[in-house]
């Protein structure tokens, strides 16, 4: 039954990600800049406390116990991931939900998995896996073998995607309800974007001391009943100041250079539907957080729930891809080749999990 909640709590989460920009598209007269911050402080700032405070009685008092070394790699790995996050706006902007969506977390997913074994193979710290360890044993080759489909995946999409732009370009009409789609752009904003956002999954792993009072504490209340449900609440609310301090500035000056300022108070727009709007796509963006933590303490296993919610998420997109008419006008043959993209992806995804699923408990 544990496997079976924690896999369910995936799917919520992985529904929420794949959905909070949804609601952003019904926001009328404002520029991006605007209302992807007004949705962040919901997603970064007010939501994340109001999480923890709701969940893990004196969450306030953990932060302020905790060492400087862990809120200050915990904080970093948020500013990283914030860039990260940015650019998953913005790819999803010029790539569309379902295009953009599955190149940035298949790239997530590979450099999740890969990225802290090569840090570790250097700096090797107790019970972290290192590069070594992937190449020399049977589920490590696995994680290999899946980041190496993964990278097919993605290119077959990325394929899709120029075959888009080349039928875009003919059809005039169908370039006319298209005007933000930009591959080339588009594609090197999601590369950064895959890269990292990679880093929450590494401050979760910065921020696990916090976590471990939180648990330590519910579990002398309730002995004998499993890891606390909401452990990671306190830690997401130091990897959000980060990412709230690299998207605020980056808005900011974007206000600035396009003299959008005046979007937050212009009575000629509709002011309460942009506010409410981009709040609902604010606190959706969280929940899937939210629920990822609740998904990890009942599958116990960081890296395998990783790539599970990451599978959610790209299914989730594709979805919404489809019904938001994202490929409307496209051939058989481009719309196919998104789908197998898509399709090899999720696989990839799978067997990274797998692999580090057979993984030895140490």
């Amino acid at each position: 039954m544990e496997i079976i909640f924690g896999v369910i709590f995936h799917f919520i989460g992985g529904f929420a990600s794949g959905s909070f920009y949804i609601p952003y598209t019904k926001v009328k007269g404002w520029a991006w800049e605007s209302f992807w911050i007004v949705g962040g402080i919901f997603s970064w700032l007010i939501i994340p406390p109001l999480a923890a405070w709701l969940t893990i009685p004196g969450f306030g008092d953990i932060i302020a116990g905790a060492s400087h070394t862990v809120l200050m790699y915990t904080y970093i790995f948020g500013v990283l991931w914030g860039i990260g996050g940015l650019t998953y706006g913005l790819g999803v902007r010029y790539l569309g939900v379902a295009l953009g969506s599955s190149i940035i977390l298949g790239l997530c997913s590979v450099f999740g998995a890969l990225i802290p074994s090569v840090y570790y193979q250097f700096y090797p710290k107790e019970g972290k896996d290192t590069i070594s360890d992937l190449t020399n044993n049977h589920w490590g080759q696995l994680v290999l073998l899946g980041i190496l489909v993964c990278i097919i995946g993605i290119v077959i999409t990325g394929k899709a995607g120029m075959l888009k732009e080349k039928e875009l370009s003919r059809d005039k009409e169908v370039a006319t309800n298209n005007t933000e789609y930009k591959f080339g752009l588009g594609i090197f904003v999601a590369i950064i974007s895959g890269i990292l956002s990679a880093c929450f999954a590494f401050g979760i792993d910065a921020g696990k001391d916090m976590a471990n009072v939180a648990n330590t504490a519910w579990q002398a209340i309730h002995p004998n009943s499993g890891n606390f449900l909401y452990e990671n609440n306190v830690t997401y609310v130091v990897i959000l100041w980060g990412g709230l301090t690299t998207n605020f500035i980056w808005c900011m000056i974007l206000n600035a250079r396009n003299k959008t300022f005046g979007d937050y108070t212009n009575a000629k727009k509709p002011l309460l539907r942009n506010y409410l709007f981009s709040a609902l796509a604010g606190t959706t963006w969280f929940l899937q957080f939210f629920f990822y933590g609740m998904g990890e303490s009942r599958l116990g296993n960081g890296a395998s729930s990783w790539i599970l919610h990451m599978s959610f998420i790209i299914l989730v997109a594709n979805m919404w891809g489809i019904v938001l008419k994202e490929w409307k006008g496209v051939s058989r043959r481009t719309f196919t080749t998104l789908i197998i993209g898509i399709v090899v992806i999720i696989l990839s995804v799978l067997i990274v999990g797998y692999g580090n699923s057979i993984k030895p408990l140490p």
